[in-house]
């Protein structure tokens, strides 16, 4: 993985919390995918409104942090990183 430090600001994360965002992720993206296929089985429209809002609000949060993932470099884990 390749950053580009000069265009944007770089940051380090450890291993361990970018592997916590990345099944934060997913969580976000599976509950998507399960609120969206419930609105078949609502009749109110207020209730699919609110159901499609809640949809949205776990695409744009599950892509907040894929999109703050890419601007991260992984920090090497001590026991690769020279004495």
């Amino acid at each position: 993985m390749t950053i580009d430090c000069t265009a944007r600001e770089c940051f380090e994360i450890s291993p361990r919390f970018r592997t916590m965002m990345e099944e934060r992720i997913a969580r976000l993206e599976q509950d998507a995918r399960r609120d969206e296929a419930q609105v078949e089985y609502l009749q109110d429209v207020d209730h699919i409104g609110r159901q499609m809002r809640l949809v949205a609000a776990e695409r744009a949060e599950a892509l907040r942090i894929r999109l703050f993932l890419d601007r991260a470099r992984t920090r090497l884990p001590h026991s690769l990183i020279p004495s």
